[in-house]
């Protein structure tokens, strides 16, 4: 009784306890079998993590880089618009730079046109900016008919040119006393860009004038000389004036230009025309280089040794002639 009860109380017993035991055991199991399953999971998870988290790298990576040629993109663009700026700034300088040219070449054109018409304005003659020599009417000394022989012509002035024994065909009382005349201005040294001479010689009736020194020069200061006084110097000097009474009119000016007889009688405050030579009236035949003139006096130009001779009323006197000595 007490075996069987026994027995089955260790069977009844054991088996649920084993069984227990083993279902522990198959807990056991369980749990770990539990674990490969869960550790499935989880690792797939992680994996997944790490996918995850390459993935946001390499997306990170891929959006820096695009950042960066972007930035790359807009510095180049920054720069191509400052080389362009610079450029159209250069450009623009450049355009300044010629019109400013282009502006003082205009400047210095009107300039010389303004000085050009300053010097021949008023001379009431023609004149040539070369000094070239203008086209002259001119005529046979036979057209004249029978000429009175001519005088003396005196001995020589300090010049080397004869000083006509006769006197002055007007005082230098009315000369030009420092204000430009005829374009022709007073400068305190004599010009020589522009140097030449010309002789005059005045008749009235048959009769020698001289043409006194110191026209054209204000302020004259003689110096005395064995051949008879000269003018040295004074406060200015005219591009046209005269150091001697030997007739010889100096042209010393900046400018090469053809000077008229008329701007030298401006200078010397005398009148001079068809009809009169400073204060001589009457018909006056004027005698250019051994040829008669035909036209105005006042528009006879002074060139270089050119010898002229006025005549006021008759007799005509045959033409004078001088010889320039060196220096003349």
């Amino acid at each position: 009784m007490s075996r069987g009860t026994g027995g089955k109380g260790r069977s009844g017993r054991g088996g649920p306890g084993e069984r227990g035991s083993g279902g522990g055991g198959s807990g056991g199991r369980g749990s770990g079998s539990s674990g490969p399953a869960s550790g499935g999971p989880a690792r797939r998870g992680a994996k997944a993590g790490g996918g995850k988290t390459g993935a946001s790298q390499a997306g990170g990576a891929k959006a820096g880089g695009t950042k960066a040629r972007e930035t790359r993109a807009r510095g180049a663009a920054a720069r191509a618009r400052v080389a362009e700026m610079r450029a159209r700034e250069a450009a623009r300088k450049r355009r300044r730079n010629w019109l400013a040219g282009i502006g003082s070449a205009v400047v210095v054109i009107i300039a010389a046109v303004a000085i050009t018409l300053a010097v021949t304005s008023n001379s009431g003659s023609p004149a040539s900016a070369t000094g070239g020599t203008p086209k002259l009417k001119l005529a046979s000394l036979s057209t004249l008919g029978t000429l009175k022989p001519v005088p003396s012509p005196g001995p020589n002035g300090p010049e080397a040119v004869p000083v006509p024994p006769a006197p002055a065909l007007a005082s230098t009382a009315t000369k030009a006393t420092g204000k430009t005349v005829d374009g022709i201005s007073c400068d305190t040294t004599e010009q020589l860009v522009f140097h030449i001479h010309a002789h005059l010689t005045v008749f009235v009736n048959g009769a020698a004038r001289q043409i006194p020194a110191a026209i054209g020069i204000p302020g004259a200061q003689a110096e005395n000389t064995p051949t008879g006084p000269y003018i040295a110097s004074g406060s200015c000097f005219y591009w046209l004036h005269t150091h001697a009474a030997d007739g010889i009119i100096h042209i010393e000016s900046p400018v090469h230009r053809t000077y008229t007889l008329g701007d030298f009688f401006d200078i010397w405050g005398q009148p001079l025309g068809p009809d009169q030579v400073g204060p001589a009236r009457g018909p006056v035949t004027a005698i250019y280089n051994h040829q008669v003139y035909r036209g105005n006096p006042r528009n006879i130009p002074l060139q270089k040794h050119a010898q002229i001779q006025l005549e006021v009323g008759k007799p005509l006197v045959s033409p004078a002639s001088i010889t320039f000595p060196t220096g003349l």
